[in-house]
């Protein structure tokens, strides 16, 4: 609720701090006094955007600054906390700074913030609908747009009909649905994109199948290819090693077997000697083994020319795919791995499809169960909301206006259902019944708001009402009437209301004067809280006008005390 409201330099406000309670805060004051301009300004907390014509003429920028108790609202404290803002004491503090060049700042509990956050917490599209509520609502007879928009209605019937939730419900439903549709709707155009890829997988992939890669074997033909391309030096190596092992005069072989011979002659003279050099008999054991294994490994190497070309071409083949696919063979692998899997799913996507629109048929069957139960509860609701509206407005003394529901079923299931819903109004008997925006006075649309809201009851959450002027047109016992139901409103809640009508007056919890001087050749405009006796002087200056008189004096303090029992 609005604690405190702090104005400087702003159209004709040189500096104001009016302190509002809880319950029914009036506003009056003479025709010109500047009602419009402290609206403006309770218009800026939210959310409106701000113009530099609106700085105090002779100055730089203009303050709008706001306090607002927020003890009440977790969910808008959980919101704060969402966005970084602090609310340690429950309080909101929403401050604008008008500059020149219709610059504007706007804080939220000292913290820079867009203007779109403010009018997320303080004032977005009125919405009186499920937990979330708005901080506060201007309604007024130039402030009536929500009341003209058939989303509007919907939303006020389906508060009455208590059918948030179902609503909410549906809405889910209804989003799933869209996204299986739009995911059908992007399958079937990527239709001829999916096969113009899948021939390009497949293309890809047989060149893979093709090559019948075997990692382990082709990772070693780049050694193989070399060894081809060396046989003959490899050959010539294992016959230079048979010759100066075997062949040569005064081989290696020939020379340990001669060591061997003359260690043999004279084991009889020393026997350790003998011994020593039967390590020299390991050593030609050893050296004749290593000559076959080079002498047979060489053997095996086939220098066929053909050989080699294939190996070179295959080496070739896997170089170009790993320019495409991978820079080694491991990679290369894992991707093409990848493209089978993607060949498998662009094969199974019909089928795919296919699940979609089951899903879609079932899900839309679904909903038209569920949005035919929310279109007959509201059939249900609005015949009960018209009959308790229509006994508002004759309460009011709306003599003639009527207050009807147009609700049809439609076959399109939207967010909300299948229900085309629209308030109507007949000015009387012979007139037929129209839509609001097109038969509804500025008067009218007032009163029926007003009925509409003493119907609906108490919203979920406390907040700030401000009817500008809800009472113009109306006088006498419906004048009465009216400040009765602001009263009831304003129960448990705030409702600031601008009144010219003594009987809307005096059922204020706390009333306010604005009035409007002259200084230095300047309009200056003052708001301040009425004394007890203030109070009774301003009352009799509705009810007689400028010339307050012992009979208007009396009348007012009559009017305090019935309306404050």
């Amino acid at each position: 609720m609005l604690q405190e409201l702090k104005v400087s330099q702003f159209a004709i406000i040189d500096s104001l701090h009016v302190e509002f309670r809880n319950g029914l805060n009036i506003l009056s004051g003479e025709t010109g006094s500047g009602k419009s301009v402290l609206l403006k300004s309770l218009a800026l907390l939210m959310g409106e955007k701000a113009s530099s014509d609106t700085i105090r003429t002779g100055c730089l920028q203009a303050t709008v600054e706001g306090s607002f108790d927020i003890t009440h609202r977790p969910d808008l404290v959980a919101h704060l906390d969402a966005m970084g803002i602090s609310t340690d004491d429950h309080q909101l503090i929403v401050r604008r700074i008008i500059s020149a060049g219709d610059k504007s700042k706007v804080y939220l509990n000292g913290v820079l913030s867009p203007l779109n956050q403010l009018r997320e917490i303080v004032a977005p599209m009125i919405e009186v609908t499920g937990p979330s509520a708005p901080l506060i609502e201007m309604t007024g007879q130039h402030d009536n747009r929500n009341l003209l928009s058939k989303s509007y209605h919907l939303d006020l019937l389906d508060q009455y009909a208590g059918l948030w939730e179902k609503r909410i419900q549906h809405e889910g439903l209804f989003q799933k649905w869209n996204t299986l549709k739009s995911e059908i709707e992007s399958f079937e155009k990527k239709s001829l994109e999916k096969n113009q890829r899948l021939d390009f997988l497949k293309f890809q992939f047989q060149e893979f199948q093709d090559l019948n890669f075997e990692i382990e074997k082709d990772s070693q033909l780049e050694t193989e290819i070399k060894k081809l391309k060396n046989s003959s030096r490899l050959i010539q190596f294992a016959d230079l090693c048979d010759e100066l092992v075997y062949q040569d005069e005064g081989s290696i072989s020939s020379r340990l077997k001669a060591i061997s011979k003359k260690a043999a002659e004279l084991a009889q003279i020393d026997t350790v000697l003998s011994e020593k050099t039967q390590l020299l008999n390991q050593a030609q054991n050893i050296i004749d083994d290593t000559i076959y294994s080079i002498r047979s490994y060489v053997n095996k190497i086939d220098a066929d020319p053909e050989l080699l070309e294939q190996k070179e071409a295959r080496l070739s083949t896997i170089r170009k795919l790993q320019k495409k696919h991978g820079s080694d063979l491991m990679q290369m692998t894992i991707v093409f791995s990848e493209m089978e899997q993607e060949i498998k799913s662009l094969e199974n996507s019909d089928h795919h499809l296919d699940q979609l629109k089951k899903q879609a048929t079932s899900l839309e069957s679904d909903l038209r169960k569920l949005a035919n139960e929310l279109h007959k509860i509201r059939l249900s609701a609005a015949r009960k909301l018209v009959d308790k509206v229509n006994q508002e407005l004759l309460d009011l003394n709306m003599k003639g206006v009527m207050f009807d529901v147009q609700i049809v079923q439609t076959n399109t299931i939207t967010s909300t259902g299948l229900t085309d819903l629209e308030f109507l109004s007949q000015t009387s008997p012979k007139d037929p019944k129209r839509p609001l925006n097109k038969a509804a006075s500025g008067g009218e649309l007032s009163r029926i708001l007003l009925s509409l809201k003493k119907s609906l009851g108490k919203s979920d959450f406390p907040r700030t009402y401000l009817f500008d002027e809800v009472d113009t047109g109306v006088s006498g016992t419906t004048a009465e009437k009216v400040g009765r139901k602001l009263k009831e409103i304003a129960s448990g809640q705030q409702v600031i209301c601008v009144t010219h009508l003594p009987q809307v007056a005096a059922f204020g919890d706390v009333h306010f004067s604005i009035q409007k001087t002259t200084i230095k050749d300047q309009a200056v405009m003052t708001v301040n809280e009425l004394t007890k006796m203030d109070r009774v002087e301003e009352i009799a200056r509705l009810i007689s006008g400028e010339k307050i008189t012992k009979t208007s004096l009396a009348h007012a303090q009559e009017l305090l005390k019935e309306c404050q029992v």
